[in-house]
């Protein structure tokens, strides 16, 4: 890597003091974006020949730049060089067509265009008044993916009738959607009760699967619940580590029956770990009993059930509460991007609204808009629903569809080449596209040797550059998760990572 920039003075001649500073020129902000996209094409075009994740130690960044802001002005050339030679080489490459870890962070050049348009406009809107067309729009694209998922007319923000009694927000992530719901949840059980501000607290109880991502426990805590009554429920492969509504149905009694109030049920359509399906409409069936809020996370796996053959898996969401999911990860619209559904939007509102003095208006007042800074945690909101808006409308249903059904054909083909070699196993049947597999346990290999070998491979196989799989832990095994979906991947880079993976076992096996 280069060392350009550690010299401060390396960063310009001598200023022109008498130069007016106009940050938006507009033959600066042509010259500069134009550089910036040129960039952009560049980067996908040679981004295959990149090592996937970086060869740099923590720090490095610093030592390759000035640790101190210039004091003058740089040609932007200077800057985009030093992108170049020292952000580049540090970055991990999740649009990498060799990148198959965690879940794909989709991208298109819809998408790109419309966050670029977005940023520049810099659109505040907090409520309709700020920018109508801002709060139009989320509306619109919210709307439009709400019939894509073929969601029940409830949810959505307009019907053929007029304003419907739920809706939507675009969030950042759906640890916002999670915390937004939690807290939705909790006072609505609280003014139930009759409990006088947050006495009551304590007494609720919230649930989820063993195999629900983290953040949920997180959210959990931000929201005021007790850690102590946070039920993780274990799940196994008699469910395919699903949650089991028997189970549910026991501990929220159980719960009931000392006192506690069950409030919250989380379920997930698509786990991190490994793909697993929660019985959307089971779990509803046996929260309803209880009077407790339902969510559904389909972060990931919620942009499949825009193709007719996967949105069983969304079977009997009328019945819940609110359902997120994240077109940033699989329906090719960059970070960030995850959509919030409830059923009743005054229940979200009712717990975030502010309504200071200086936001008053005629059209809130109306009541005829939703101000989407009362469905979200702070007032302040990029324009996110342009992107989402232009993914739909340049692409078209069709095509996205098309997008999903190529990505679960190559995870197929993935687990047959696994299934084929008798020095493998996979784990959990596969859901959509990702295949949880690993070396098994034979002849004088133990499980525990098993482990051991499988965390070998990972770390062989991503210290090559050439592929990146992440790993996770699924019924006391160690587990490798292989997930394809990156917006650049074709066959060609899913056989040659199993190429990779067979060569790089053999080398540790022999």
């Amino acid at each position: 890597m280069g060392s350009l920039g550690t010299n401060p003075m390396s960063f310009s001649a001598i200023p022109d003091d008498k130069a007016a500073f106009e940050p938006l020129n507009p033959e600066d902000v042509r010259a500069y974006l134009h550089k910036a996209v040129d960039f952009i094409s560049d980067y996908y075009t040679n981004i295959e020949s990149m090592p996937v994740l970086p060869n740099v130690k923590p720090g490095y960044l610093q030592d390759e730049l000035s640790a101190s802001p210039p004091t003058y002005s740089a040609p932007f050339d200077v800057t985009m060089k030093e992108l170049r030679t020292s952000v580049v080489p540090g970055m991990t490459h999740w649009a990498s067509p060799n990148f198959f870890a965690f879940f794909p962070s989709t991208n298109s050049a819809a998408a790109i265009a419309g966050d670029l348009i977005a940023s520049a406009m810099n659109t505040v809107g907090f409520t309709w008044q700020a920018s109508p067309a801002a709060t139009e729009m989320e509306v619109l694209a919210l709307d439009w993916l709400a019939q894509l998922l073929r969601l029940p007319t409830t949810f959505m923000n307009r019907t053929s009738t007029g304003r419907g009694t739920g809706g939507g927000v675009i969030l950042g992530t759906t640890s916002e959607a999670m915390l937004v719901t939690l807290v939705a949840a909790r006072d609505a059980v609280l003014r139930r009760s009759g409990s006088v501000g947050v006495s009551g607290v304590p007494r609720l109880a919230v649930y989820a699967a063993d195999q629900t991502h983290s953040t949920f426990f997180k959210a959990c805590r931000l929201a005021g619940f007790d850690p102590a009554n946070i039920r993780s429920i274990p799940t196994g492969p008699e469910t395919n580590y699903g949650l089991d509504p028997t189970k549910l149905l026991e501990v929220m009694q159980a719960d009931a029956d000392a006192g506690l109030v069950p409030t919250y049920v989380c379920t997930t359509v698509g786990t991190t770990s490994s793909n697993a399906v929660d019985p959307v409409g089971d779990v509803a069936d046996v929260a309803a009993m209880f009077s407790a809020w339902v969510h559904v996370d389909a972060a990931y796996a919620g942009s499949a059930c825009i193709c007719p053959e996967f949105r069983h898996h969304l079977d009997g969401v009328e019945r819940v509460d609110s359902i997120s999911m994240s077109p940033h990860k699989w329906l090719l619209t960059c970070l960030d991007c995850t959509c919030l559904y409830v059923r009743d939007a005054h229940r979200l509102s009712d717990s975030l609204e502010t309504n200071p003095e200086y936001l008053k208006n005629d059209a809130t007042e109306s009541g005829e808009v939703t101000d989407l800074k009362d469905m979200q945690v702070g007032v302040g909101r990029r324009f996110r629903g342009l992107k989402l808006w232009m993914v739909m409308r340049t692409y078209g249903t069709a095509k996205l569809q098309e997008h999903i059904r190529s990505d679960v054909a190559m995870a197929k083909m993935f687990e047959d080449f696994v299934r084929a070699d008798d020095r493998f196993e996979v784990v959990v049947p596969r859901n959509f596209a990702l295949v949880c597999f690993r070396i098994k346990a034979s002849g004088a290999m133990t499980e525990k040797d098993a482990d051991e070998a499988n965390r070998v491979l990972m770390e062989n196989l991503n210290k090559t550059g050439k592929a990146y799989l992440a790993h996770t832990v699924v019924g006391d095994k160690f587990v490798l998760r292989f997930a394809v979906g990156s917006s650049l991947q074709e066959e060609r880079h899913v056989r040659s990572a199993w190429d990779l993976i067979k060569k790089t076992t053999s080398s540790i096996m022999d």
